[in-house]
């Protein structure tokens, strides 16, 4: 793939790059942020509430949220919001596509929310607080040592972590370890309102489509 042949490219033109105010990447998209994800919030606080709702009444002795915690800009660890789609009892400290057998840990709503990506929606309250952005590099676990120091080598660390990505629209679950990280790479050296709109765009498009979503190992 040519995104894993330019890897010398990508690093040296990153570190020039983080080293340059840029006035989209360092100043409007935080704006852009913030207003999208309030609006987001405020439209869809009712479809969040009957998700909310759904999964209390399909387990009632369970949390509506799952909390736990990523690796953000500069290697910072946060805590990232999702709606539960899977028992308590889930090894959470592994990323979903290295589970075994995961069907045998998600819910019956989980199924629904997870296809659709709907159990990423309390992540817009991630963003108004600074701690994600709408697009960038999806936030990793602490465990996924590897990936985040090729992520670091990449310059993708330098920037807010995202609901989506750039890796997210060529492939998702598809996409090699390496090339998510060449990707974020990639998409740090790029950032502008253009390149944005273009993978929110191809998101929502990739969410109606269920693409690149695969669970477990085997999937």
């Amino acid at each position: 793939m040519q995104v894993s042949n330019d890897k010398s490219r990508i690093i040296e033109s990153t570190n020039e790059s983080n080293s340059a105010f840029r006035w989209y990447r360092d100043f409007f998209k935080r704006i852009l942020d913030i207003v999208i994800s309030l609006l987001g919030i405020v439209v869809l606080a009712v479809p969040m509430l009957i998700i909310a709702l759904l999964i209390k009444l399909d387990s009632p002795k369970e949390h509506v949220l799952f909390k736990q915690a990523r690796v953000g800009k500069d290697n910072q660890v946060f805590t990232i919001l999702k709606f539960r789609s899977m028992r308590k009892d889930a090894p959470h400290q592994m990323a979903t596509e290295n589970f075994e057998n995961p069907e045998e840990y998600i819910t019956r709503i989980g199924k629904i929310i997870r296809k659709t990506s709907l159990d990423e929606l309390p992540q817009l309250f991630n963003v108004l607080k600074g701690d994600m952005s709408l697009i960038g590099p999806r936030p990793l676990i602490p465990a996924e040592k590897r990936v985040l120091a090729m992520r670091d080598e990449f310059g993708a660390s330098k920037i807010l972590p995202g609901i989506t990505g750039l890796a997210q629209v060529h492939g998702r679950d598809e996409v090699t370890d390496e090339n998510k990280a060449a990707y974020d790479g990639k998409y740090a050296l790029n950032v502008s309102f253009l390149l944005d709109l273009s993978i929110f765009i191809k998101t929502i498009c990739d969410v109606i489509h269920s693409k690149g979503i695969h669970e477990g190992k085997n999937k």
